[in-house]
């Protein structure tokens, strides 16, 4: 007879688990059955000695079967999600989702996705910053809107993989949340339980990310696309920059209004091709066309307004006011606004990720724990990026949010972030590597 005791000691060992061990493990964290401490117990033991790719396919198998798995057959055509890593400023499926849905290629994209701890709040925060949209909504409220505009942006259900969130709540008070099997696993249970054919995967490498380095970020990367072959979905996977921010916006509303310029064709140039080389490897991986006209199309939206104009639908589906979306003039304005001047003249020679989120969650754009609330103005513009001129008293950035004492932390870290010498820096490529797809 199995205990949890003898499979904690397995491996703790550095013993390879069976199938009847992980399925073990699954099912007694679903049912109550083994508790908290022995699961933190088992996840350290992983974090220590890690984990077979047979091991992690299981783990994710099970933890995928472990609720309701979605069920999209009544939705005609190719479905295809996007999973990004996480990171500062990170806006990309707001933009990405209007694109592949404008292109009318026959593909859907049905994504769940989370609020956002730590940094700034996560893509459904971001949406809510427009007056009355709702998130939270059915499953059948979640299908009739893919069907109706091509794609749906709403909360994941607790029934989708319901052990693996129990392992997340576990991972993120007992510091392994930095395990790669943990996160593979964790990533693809949630998106094979969610019904996608097609997955293409964002994985960020810097200080501003889960995968500090590039080698752990292809790592993971590659475990993800195997794991996507093994469960006979199309994966694909870049391997994308994350050591200094994404676009020139942080926070909710701030990040909503960048994602609203990328999709009139005006937005930052490295956001915005990212966001064409994400889409169109979704339109690749969904077998629409050769690699370089998926992002010939994808590109066409930007510029004949089909892309935001899908925008404006799905805020309008989530009940919000699409008006939004074409007069981002209806955001309210944060109560406090500061200048963040450069003490000398020089250029721009680093942007630290890390400490520009800890400012924009000093701020208020962050949450500590899952059910505090974000302040949707609250957020940070940078003015300048990395080989950018900049004079002493140039604004590099503007600080805002809804108290002068924030402002002041914020602005304490945000100066840390930003580094001035006196020779002009060249910008790391943002796109590092495409592991299964084009870019």
């Amino acid at each position: 007879m199995l205990k949890m005791n003898d499979i904690i000691s397995m491996k703790q060992e550095g013993r390879e688990l069976g199938e009847e061990e992980i399925a073990y493990f699954v099912r007694g964290v679903n049912d109550g059955t083994i508790p908290d401490y022995q699961v933190s117990a088992f996840l350290m033991a992983v974090w220590f000695n890690g984990m077979s790719e047979d091991e992690t396919v299981l783990l994710t198998e099970y933890m995928a079967d472990s609720g309701i798995k979605a069920d999209l057959s009544d939705i005609s055509g190719k479905k295809v999600d996007k999973h990004s890593t996480g990171g500062v400023g990170d806006k990309t499926s707001l933009i990405i989702a209007p694109i592949v849905a404008a292109t009318e290629s026959g593909i859907y994209l049905p994504k769940m996705a989370g609020r956002g701890l730590g940094f700034t709040g996560g893509t459904l925060d971001k949406l809510e910053s427009c007056k009355g949209v709702n998130t939270e909504i059915s499953a059948e409220k979640f299908k009739e809107t893919v069907k109706k505009i091509g794609f749906c942006i709403a909360g994941q259900s607790k029934v989708i993989a319901p052990a693996e969130a129990k392992i997340f709540a576990l991972r993120d008070v007992t510091s392994t949340a930095n395990s790669i099997p943990l996160i593979a696993s964790s990533i693809m249970s949630k998106k094979i339980a969610s019904g996608s054919e097609c997955i293409v995967l964002d994985v960020k490498c810097g200080s501003g990310s889960f995968c500090r380095t590039q080698r752990d970020a292809e790592e993971l990367a590659r475990l993800m696309v195997r794991i996507g072959a093994a469960e006979n979905r199309k994966t694909i996977a870049l391997i994308t920059d994350m050591s200094t921010p994404l676009g020139n916006a942080v926070g909710n509303s701030v990040e909503m209004i960048e994602a609203i310029n990328v999709l009139e064709g005006k937005g930052d140039y490295d956001l915005t091709d990212l966001c064409l080389t994400l889409a169109a490897n979704m339109l690749y991986a969904s077998n629409v066309a050769e690699y370089e006209e998926c992002y010939a199309r994808a590109e066409e939206t930007l510029y004949n307004g089909k892309a935001k104009e899908k925008l404006a639908d799905l805020v309008e589906c989530l009940g919000g006011d699409r008006n939004y979306i074409y007069d981002i003039s209806l955001f309210p304005e944060s109560s406090v606004s500061a200048v963040l001047a450069a003490d000398r003249s020089g250029y721009i020679s680093g942007i630290d990720a890390m400490e520009v989120g800890r400012s924009a969650s000093i701020l208020g754009a962050g949450r500590e724990v899952m059910d505090a609330k974000v302040d949707h103005t609250a957020g940070i513009i940078l003015n300048k990026k990395i080989g950018d001129r900049v004079e002493e008293g140039e604004a590099i950035a503007t600080l805002l949010c809804s108290d002068i004492d924030k402002a002041q932390s914020g602005m304490e870290h945000l100066f840390k972030a930003i580094t001035i010498g006196q020779n002009k820096t060249k910008r790391k490529p943002l796109i590092i590597k495409c592991i299964g797809g084009k870019c």
